[in-house]
């Protein structure tokens, strides 16, 4: 017997439609995602054209996408989806470096590079050395771990958004820590930057008033063998921004100052001018087995 679709039977009747999907997980993601989404039409009570503004908008962000932008993880960070989504995958014991979000500026080929490397290869920016341990939650220190780096340059773009400009691999660098687990490279200071604003995205946050900047931040990813890797990043203190980033990328605890050094020989030994800029970042990874006790 049909059954009249109405406000009253519209979530239950599809719900219903999908009752024979024979995989559990995305019976289970289609059913809530479902309730949800009806329970939000009914709080909203969109008007027809705000349902078609809604659609038209989707499919701008669609238009947006290609093999360098990806517009729909630009609206899932401004969103705060990005990081929450980070956060319930990432629950680590207490004292492991936390994550945040990989950005969309990552490539798989970081340069191989030897410690102390300047990843710097463009501009005359006053150069900074950042360094640091990688070890364990226990304090033990983890050898041989690898080390992945990138950021935006002293003008707050990174090398494949200007690639006529810009030299290939500005700014990236994957290190080996030593036998101590140390790691330490010279760069710059970045700047911080807009998230690309030019699209369906960009439209959003000026409809909300709301601005599209990332507090300046080096990237980071690491992680060795029997350690579960992290993603995250090196936020600079004293950024704009760091109180309101766009993304919601911040963390206190990633927060770190840059430090005036005056050490000739120590400035000596890094390669730089005397005196120098510093900024120490240590890593600290769980254990695959500490990252399932963590998660279960």
């Amino acid at each position: 017997m049909a059954t009249d679709f109405s406000e009253t039977t519209a979530t239950d009747a599809v719900v219903r439609s999908f009752s024979e999907t024979p995989d559990d997980r995305l019976k289970a993601v289609l059913t809530s995602l479902t309730v949800h989404l009806h329970n939000f039409v009914r709080e909203i009570e969109p008007t027809q054209h705000e349902w078609e503004q809604g659609i038209d908008f989707l499919t701008d962000v669609g238009h947006m996408c290609d093999g360098i932008r990806q517009e729909f993880i630009l609206l899932s960070d401004v969103l705060g989806v990005s990081m929450l989504v980070d956060a319930i995958n990432n629950r680590k014991p207490v004292g492991a470096t936390e994550s945040t979000v990989l950005g969309p500026f990552h490539v798989v080929d970081s340069p191989e590079l030897e410690l102390g490397s300047d990843i710097a290869l463009a501009g005359d920016a006053k150069r900074c050395v950042v360094r640091g341990k990688v070890r364990s939650v226990d304090s033990s220190t983890i050898p041989g771990a690898v080390v992945d780096v990138w950021q935006a340059d002293d003008a707050g773009f990174y090398d494949i958004q200007l690639p006529d400009l810009i030299p290939e691999r500005n700014l990236r660098g994957l290190f080996t820590a030593d036998d101590e687990g140390a790691f330490w490279f010279r760069t710059i200071i970045p700047k911080y930057y807009p998230i690309p604003a030019d699209g369906p995205v960009g439209n959003l946050l000026r409809a909300s008033h709301r601005h599209p900047y990332r507090p300046a931040h080096i990237h980071f990813i690491s992680g060795a063998e029997g350690y579960s890797p992290v993603t995250t990043h090196l936020f600079i203190e004293g950024s704009p921004y760091l109180d309101d980033d766009t993304v919601f990328g911040v963390k206190e605890s990633l927060v770190r100052a840059v430090q005036q050094v005056d050490d000739a020989p120590l400035a000596q030994h890094y390669g730089v001018a005397n005196p120098f800029d510093l900024i120490e970042f240590d890593i600290v990874l769980n254990t695959v087995a500490d990252t399932a006790r963590v998660t279960a």
